[in-house]
């Protein structure tokens, strides 16, 4: 997904008004928050909550949200946003950051390299249990909100053909063109996990496009089919269709916040701070967000607030 640019007008020094609004509540934080909240906390400023962010809009959305809820009770936060993937777990098992939204799939097959499990609370558990056992990171209550791999059929084709499910697209497939990524074809956990629980998929056409234009693509009628994942902002767009993986192929990807363990000790309330708004998150609603900022071209930050102000 796309990063967003901070489109308010810049003030003095390179600052924009956002960062300089922020910067002038820090400062103010500093000076009047008690003594016994600023003697406890991480590494850096004293009572300073560090909120990492991984490198994508979602992922900075759902981020500032947590650092909201967490300001608004009175913690002072730190963002440390756009950190890598591939990175952002390690930066918090070494107290770099101090929390960060994780999905539930990634910590299992990515982080942990456990098993292929497709059970949303049985992924959960394992990834919780483990965490904790070998670097003290604890997850909190998981989302309802999941930003997991799908297929996705123009909704003219899945009319068309009566086609809701995976089951149903793997039986119209040679009627179909599908618009794949090119490793999609190739990835374990891609097209040869589809082919192994749904069959063969024996498409009118198979071609190859570059992952940004898969919307694009199929808008114009080039295609009717093409992998997503389930949080997509232009998922937003009726002429867009999610199709039912009802044989259950891929992993889970529910978001929650995971921290280190001595924060949450010497900071116990952040768990039902953060535990209130992962209630709050669903997938349709984390779409609708993703919309706002790579669609509408808002500002995340704002997205956020926008968000939290609801809640």
């Amino acid at each position: 997904m796309s990063q967003s640019i901070d489109s308010t007008s810049p003030m003095s020094g390179g600052l924009t008004r956002r960062q300089f609004v922020r910067a002038v509540a820090a400062a103010v934080l500093t000076t009047t928050v008690p003594a016994a909240l600023t003697a406890c906390g991480s590494k850096g400023a004293a009572g300073t909550i560090t909120v990492g962010s991984k490198d994508f809009t979602e992922g900075e959305i759902i981020s500032e949200i947590y650092a909201l809820a967490l300001e608004d009770a009175g913690f002072t936060v730190k963002r440390s946003f756009d950190i890598a993937g591939s990175v952002i777990a390690t930066a918090l098992e070494k107290g770099e950051i101090d929390l960060y939204p994780e999905y539930t799939g990634t910590a299992l097959l990515t982080v942990l390299k456990a098993e292929m499990e497709t059970d949303p609370q049985a992924v959960y558990e394992t990834v919780k249990k483990q965490y904790k056992k070998k670097w003290d990171l604890v997850w909190l209550d998981m989302a309802e909100a999941a930003d997991s791999q799908a297929l996705v059929i123009t909704t003219k084709a899945a009319e068309q053909y009566g086609i809701k499910t995976i089951s149903d697209l793997q039986a119209h497939a040679s009627e179909l063109r599908f618009a794949s990524q090119g490793e999609f074809d190739e990835r374990s956990d891609g097209l040869p996990a589809l082919e192994a629980a749904y069959g063969a998929f024996d498409w009118k056409e198979h071609t190859s496009f570059n992952n940004g234009l898969k919307y694009e693509v199929l808008r114009n009628d080039e295609a009717d089919v093409a992998p997503v994942y389930t949080t997509e902002g232009q998922l937003v767009d009726d002429a867009f269709t999610l199709l039912e993986d009802d044989k259950h192929v891929w992993p889970p990807y529910n978001v929650a916040p995971v921290v280190r363990g001595e924060v949450l000790d010497a900071n116990p309330d952040i768990e039902d701070v953060l535990n209130a708004v992962s209630k709050q998150l669903t997938t349709k609603g984390l779409t609708e967000l993703n919309a706002k900022v790579d669609i509408d071209k808002q500002d995340y930050e704002d997205v956020a607030a926008e968000f939290f102000d609801s809640l």
